[in-house]
């Protein structure tokens, strides 16, 4: 018999079988994959569940595409010595996507944030709303109307501050009398001006003592909590409205002033004199 008769006559039957190798490598993905699925519906949010599952699924179809070609006779050897440079430089950029998707993964275990959190991220001058998170990258969306892409490698390392954490948060002021004023009448003056505002807490009580004693006045210290949600609103009306009452109480907030002393009297005075 023709040797090349006989070779000719096993490639089909190869071809059948690398076939067959890859449907059941299918099949597998298939349905290996549906149960990873459902099991991360029901633990995971969709946003990492849907990555994790394609994950799993495409790295199945990957073995199973490898075994087939060499099953049938295609040698791989020469594909991944022609592709070794492109698979170093894919290699360095899977490692930072690795990164941030096991950040994205500590960070839905940690859960520092939500969607739908004011969060600031300390060092930088990014805060806002978180708006999306995803395995590579978490969005928000800045108090100016800008979004932020931040890599989740780069949030988990970072430190963050949530602003939502609590149900309510502390605003506070530093407010400078002039030194002749009466230390009591101005704290009166502006704790009344809190009390009379009712996105101000009652509970705790606001504070008003001395923090400091200033070049040009007497520096104030104020204190007193609003609800999450209206702090921003709280913090800019009461501020004018205490501005508003030391006015009306005739209480100076004085500007800065410098007083000049020479040891020795200035030489047009003493003109002015004679």
């Amino acid at each position: 018999m023709d040797p090349n008769s006989i070779i000719e006559s096993i490639k089909p039957i190869k071809f059948l079988i690398a076939f067959s190798l890859f449907i059941a490598f299918y099949i597998m993905a298939k349905l290996f994959g549906k149960i990873i699925h459902d099991h991360l519906k029901k633990n995971v949010p969709p946003n990492i569940a849907k990555p994790l599952y394609n994950t799993i699924y495409y790295t199945i179809i990957s073995i199973g595409i490898i075994v087939a070609l060499e099953t049938y006779g295609i040698n791989l050897s020469s594909l991944l010595v022609a592709g070794g440079f492109a698979g170093i430089i894919v290699g360095f950029a899977s490692q930072r996507v690795f990164s941030n998707v096991l950040s994205g993964f500590f960070l839905y275990i940690d859960k520092p944030f939500s969607v739908g959190d004011p969060i600031e991220i300390e060092g930088t001058r990014i805060s806002g709303i978180v708006t999306d998170i995803t395995m590579l990258s978490t969005r928000i969306l800045g108090w100016d109307g800008v979004t932020y892409r931040i890599p989740n490698g780069t949030l988990f390392e970072s430190n963050i501050k949530n602003l939502s954490g609590l149900v309510a948060r502390r605003v506070e002021y530093l407010v400078s009398i002039g030194y002749e004023d009466d230390i009591e009448k101005a704290k009166n003056v502006i704790i009344k001006a809190i009390e009379d505002e009712p996105l101000a807490l009652v509970d705790p009580s606001p504070q008003v003592y001395v923090e400091n004693l200033g070049d040009s006045g007497v520096i104030l210290k104020v204190r007193f909590w609003a609800p999450t949600p209206k702090w921003f609103e709280a913090k800019t009306k009461i501020l004018e409205k205490i501005k508003i009452a030391l006015d009306k109480a005739g209480i100076e907030i004085p500007f800065p002033q410098t007083t000049v002393w020479f040891r020795t009297p200035l030489k047009c005075f003493q003109e002015k004199k004679a």
